[in-house]
């Protein structure tokens, strides 16, 4: 008779399962969790027995999961992190704190009611410990689906993001598109895309938001896309690239305020407004906020209606 999966699965045989695919061999694995390459034959044997299905395929370099050893290593991460995530907010309330807080963020989705909702929380709960991600939408969405965070503020880059989270809109975000201070273009009028189409460029990747609304106004402006581009994954490094090359950009101004109060940027205004949707809070669908998590939630929301953002 079959026995029960989840009543007989042990916490130290979830880490085998992740150890193995980490490592790709017993040996390895083994030294990983500090026992014995026995031990861990002999676990991965009992856990095989427990699933009635071989995770792994045996081949001479090591050991590489089938695909129901994929699904198994999958959510035996999940339940680690999970776990993991416990342990930590226990070990704090027991040492008299308030547990922990991982956000993700989009950089520049609205950074000023990001920053306020910190100081505010942190005002309240002092011994809370809280985490910024602050990446693409790809991979802060993809962090929260791995239950490596709380919440994000961001927004939706993908269908498949919208059917496992809820989006609740905080506010907008304003486009602005920049160059470095000196820049041939500083003194001139733009008047539309057409001004700008034969400079150099530094883009956001094709995934993102920003980028998708721009590639949009130079179709509906009748315009191709720009040849002389660079495409960059980390807004910091287009901030870097902006300053030292003759590219402009198309940024959050939130994101590059201090940079044109410094003197660094220069902003080129333009007739037309590129524009995103609201960006917002995203939480699992149907899954309880924890209370940090939950507070901080309705710290967003106090000072996006009070028009903090």
């Amino acid at each position: 008779m079959a026995r029960d999966i989840a009543s007989n699965l042990k916490v130290r045989q979830l880490s085998l399962i992740v150890a193995l695919s980490d490592h790709g061999t017993t040996h390895r694995a083994a030294a990983a969790l500090n026992m014995t390459q026995s031990t861990a034959s002999k676990m991965l044997r009992d856990v095989e027995e427990l699933f009635q299905a071989a995770l792994f395929e045996r081949h001479a370099r090591g050991l590489k999961p089938t695909p129901l050893g994929e699904f198994a290593i999958s959510n035996a991460r999940n339940q680690l992190t999970g776990l993991q995530r416990f342990a930590d907010d226990f070990r704090a309330r027991r040492a008299g704190g308030y547990g922990t807080l991982k956000i993700g963020a989009i950089a520049g989705a609205g950074l000023d009611l990001m920053f306020r909702s910190l100081a505010n929380i942190k005002r309240k709960r002092p011994q809370l410990t809280i985490t910024l991600h602050g990446e693409t939408s790809d991979t802060v969405l993809n962090m929260l689906e791995n239950e490596e965070l709380d919440l994000v503020v961001g927004r939706f880059s993908s269908e498949r993001h919208s059917q496992l989270f809820e989006f609740e809109p905080l506010a907008e975000e304003k486009l602005i598109i920049v160059a470095r201070f000196g820049h041939a273009l500083q003194d001139r009028v733009i008047n539309d895309l057409a001004d700008l189409v034969d400079w150099p460029w530094i883009l956001q990747n094709q995934s993102t938001p920003a980028r998708k609304a721009l590639d949009l106004a130079f179709v509906k402006a009748g315009l191709r896309s720009p040849d002389n581009v660079i495409e960059c994954c980390s807004l910091l490094s287009i901030l870097s690239l902006v300053q030292v090359s003759d590219a402009v950009a198309l940024l959050p101004s939130s994101l590059v305020e201090a940079h044109l109060k410094a003197g660094l940027f220069t902003e080129l205004p333009m007739l037309s407004e590129i524009r995103l949707e609201k960006f917002g809070l995203v939480t699992w669908k149907g899954e309880p906020l924890s209370e940090a998590a939950r507070e901080f939630a309705d710290l967003l929301r106090m000072n996006a209606a009070n028009g903090d953002a």
